[in-house]
């Protein structure tokens, strides 16, 4: 049982290192996230930089099957976008040369377009990627079409955790279902990350015999038992680990997700 105040996060690197590698004895394969905060000084700016390459550094020596996660934020994408392009750059390059994936997380909607841009940048040096996209959002079917799998960048469609276009429920689920048809018509390599069970049922059922391009993903503490048995079942399965003291922010929005289900009277996954 793990405890309570490490349902969502852990402590440190040194204890996501040991939980991605018993994940991936079980088949899961794992994102490293550095739990950060918006940096707004170059201080906070250059402290996440060393924090993402440490991450990636242990990521390749352990021979993890793992990625890491980076949020734009944290490199000063409010601050000084430059100067955030460059840190997300050297980022890229450490990535490429230790042959460890980076996936770039999507924020809010003033960053959306910054943060596509610089996802691009990424795939010029040849760093292996993945860009969450939005369901909630209505450029993002045009986004996905006519910038990111043309530049050979990896989609993981996402709900959206911040102020979308649409709060509807069930719109936005109707939303992702079609992001998901238009990636299958071109027969690309994606990932998914859900803990809908209408949505897994629907994805498993649509999938067939095809899940060899589909990855699902779900987070540390949430559906442990479906992630597990998919990953028994032959699909491919990530986990999201999020790691550091800088936890409250993360957890508390973990809670108020689990509040918005039980007010619409859903559950997540087992």
């Amino acid at each position: 049982m793990v405890p309570a105040d490490e349902r969502w996060t852990l402590p440190g690197l040194e204890e996501a290192i040991a939980w991605c590698r018993k994940r991936n004895s079980e088949g899961i394969r794992c994102t490293l996230d550095v739990l950060g905060k918006y940096a707004r000084t170059l201080k906070e700016i250059q402290t996440s930089v060393e924090a993402y390459r440490e991450c990636i550094g242990a990521v390749a020596g352990a021979g993890l099957d793992a990625s890491v996660s980076v949020k734009l934020s944290t490199l000063g994408a409010v601050y000084d976008r430059a100067l955030c392009r460059e840190s997300l750059a050297v980022l890229s390059e450490d990535a490429a040369e230790r042959r460890v994936c980076i996936e770039v997380d999507m924020e809010g909607r003033g960053l959306v377009q910054f943060t596509l841009d610089s996802a691009i940048g990424c795939r010029t040096i040849g760093c292996p990627l993945t860009l969450a996209i939005q369901a909630y959002l209505d450029r993002t079917e045009a986004d996905l079409i006519g910038t990111i799998i043309p530049a050979g960048i990896r989609p993981r469609i996402v709900k959206g955790a911040y102020l979308g276009d649409t709060g509807d429920f069930e719109e936005i689920q109707a939303r992702f279902r079609r992001l998901v048809e238009v990636i299958v018509a071109r027969d690309t390599p994606f990932s998914v990350a859900t803990h809908d069970p209408e949505l897994i049922r629907w994805l498993t059922e649509r999938l067939g015999d095809r899940r060899g391009n589909a990855e699902f993903g779900f987070l540390r503490g949430l559906s442990d038992q479906t992630k597990v048995s998919m990953a028994s079942d032959g699909w491919k399965v990530v986990e999201y680990v999020p790691f550091g003291p800088n936890a409250g922010g993360y957890t508390a929005r973990r809670y108020r997700y689990l509040g918005m289900l039980h007010a619409l009277g859903r559950e997540p996954a087992p």
